[in-house]
Parts: C-alpha cells; sequence; structure tokens
C-alpha cells in the first residue's frame, strides 16, 4: 500500500456524481470514495496533480484524463466507467479491476501491477507501458503503442500488439489472433502464444523458447527469429518471410519462405512451388542428410 505523505490532503468516503467533481485536485489522498449518482457527472478528476486514489468506485465517464502523477490502487471501474484513463502521464495502477471500455489511450509512463481489466481497445497509442501479473481481456489490445515491457501477463483478446514497436514480453500467456501485425523490435521469452496468422508483416520479431499454436503464422515478415521455439498445428507457416527459425518437435507445413533457414525436426509438408516472388529459404530437417 503507497504511503501518503503529510502534506496530503484526504478525503475520505465521499460519494460524487456531478460534472467535474474534483478538477484539478492537487497533493490529495482520494480514500474510498464512490463516483456516481443521478447527475451523470463526467471528468471527475479530469487535470489532478500528484493525487492517490485508494479504494474507490468510479461508474461515470472520463473520470481521469490529463492526470499526473497519479496512484491508482485497490478501486474498480464499472463497465459505465467510460474511457476512465486518458492522457495520463506518471502512473501507476496497483490491484485495480478495469471494466470501462477504451481504457488507457495516448497515456505515457505507466506501470501496473496485479491489475484485471476487460476493456475493448485497451492501451492505444500509449508509451512506456510496464506490467506486472495483470489479465487483460481486450478484443484490440495496445493498438499502436511503443516502449512496453510485460511479464506475467495473461491476454484474451483477438488484435493484439498491432503496429506496435519496442515491446518486451516475458513469462505471459497470450490467447489471440492477427496479433503483432505490423510489430516492430519485438521479443517474446518464455511464452504461449495461440492464436491464427500470427505476426504477419512484423520486421524484427523475435521468439525465445516458445509454445506456438494455430494456422498460418509468420507470413510476410522481415528479420523474423525463432529461437528453440516450438509450432503445433501450424500448418502454411513462414509465407513469404525473411526468417531464421530453429524449432523444437514438428511443423505441419511451411509455404514458399523468402529467405533464410528454417530447421525443425520434422515438417509434414514442405510447399515450394506457385510463388510470387523469388523464395531460396534454406529448409532443413534434423537427422536427414
Amino acid at each position: 500500500m503507497t504511503n501518503i505523505p503529510s502534506y496530503f490532503q484526504t478525503i475520505s468516503g465521499q460519494t460524487y456524481g456531478q460534472e467535474r467533481a474534483l478538477y484539478n485536485l492537487t497533493e490529495a489522498a482520494v480514500i474510498d470514495c464512490t463516483f456516481a449518482g443521478e447527475e451523470d457527472g463526467e471528468s471527475a478528476l479530469k487535470e489532478s496533480r500528484q493525487v492517490i486514489v485508494r479504494g474507490c468506485t468510479f461508474a461515470l465517464r472520463y473520470p481521469l484524463w490529463h492526470s499526473e502523477m497519479l496512484i491508482l490502487e485497490n478501486s474498480t471501474m464499472t463497465e459505465t466507467c467510460r474511457a476512465p484513463l486518458w492522457y495520463v502521464k506518471d502512473g501507476v495502477l496497483l490491484d485495480a479491476d478495469i471494466h470501462g471500455v477504451k481504457c488507457l489511450r495516448e497515456c505515457d509512463t505507466i506501470r501496473m501491477e496485479r491489475v484485471q481489466a476487460v476493456s475493448p481497445e485497451f492501451g492505444w497509442r500509449c508509451r512506456k507501458l510496464e506490467s506486472a501479473d495483470c489479465e487483460i481481456e481486450s478484443e484490440y489490445a495496445f493498438f499502436e503503442s511503443a516502449d512496453l515491457d510485460f511479464s506475467n501477463l495473461r491476454l484474451k483478446g483477438k488484435y493484439s500488439f498491432q503496429y506496435v514497436r519496442n515491446l518486451h514480453i516475458a513469462d505471459s500467456n497470450l490467447d489471440t489472433k492477427d496479433s503483432f501485425w505490423h510489430a516492430e523490435n519485438v521479443r517474446v521469452e518464455n511464452s504461449t502464444v495461440r492464436g491464427e496468422y500470427l505476426g504477419w508483416y512484423s520486421d524484427g520479431l523475435t521468439l525465445v523458447n516458445c509454445k506456438i499454436i494455430g494456422t498460418q503464422p509468420f507470413c510476410y515478415c522481415k528479420n523474423l527469429t525463432l529461437i528453440d521455439c516450438e509450432l503445433v498445428d501450424c500448418d502454411l507457416a513462414f509465407e513469404y518471410s525473411e526468417v531464421q527459425a530453429d524449432v523444437r518437435g514438428h511443423i505441419v507445413s511451411v509455404k514458399n519462405p523468402r529467405s533464410g533457414r528454417i530447421c525443425a525436426d520434422s515438417i509434414g509438408e514442405i510447399i515450394r512451388g506457385g510463388a510470387v516472388y523469388p523464395c531460396q529459404c534454406d529448409i532443413v530437417v534434423r537427422g536427414e542428410a
């Protein structure tokens, strides 16, 4: 639990429903308050500075926009709390339960720990996000965000990490499809990645000691690297990709990789021919002459 500085104002046990109820609040702790009511007011804590929000419930729209030096802990944002955190700088989210649609957009330097979020379009166009031990369900997560570092992330969604730049993920479980499309400079380690059409059009995608599950992964990639990875139910893989892949176990099928080297214990089918581009990748099955 975050220590509250002695010079902070403390606001405790209140209910606020009006528009901009605590607008531009500075150097304050907001404890066990509820933001709800018939007034249906928006932007309760907009433009706040150096504020600790603890044990609060938010049910109204846009409560934390343009906040700086924010700590939000042990708090809940309900499904009616639309777009709760936008344009936040220097924020920490601890043990928060978030259900507001479009949470985290255009935010800068945010750390999340033990956050549970169910929020479509989560984390769009953010910079410098860190996450540890979080669970996120989002149909379209982290679109066009950059400088991300996640550990022990449990992600469920569809179109995740599209157009991201400078992303590191470790010890995580990603259940998603169409993820990492057009992503640049991404490294995923010691993780399970499940979904269809993974990593298309990416540049600089590296996976190390990962389990990858799903059809038609890694097509049209540049600078793709797989190190000590397992591919499960992966067919028509690597089409038109520049790839260096060291795969444990079996690949269902490989189709027209453009260049590089693919090595696996076994490959069900190697498809060459009918390609639009020149394809000269070296494909090796271990143990074969």
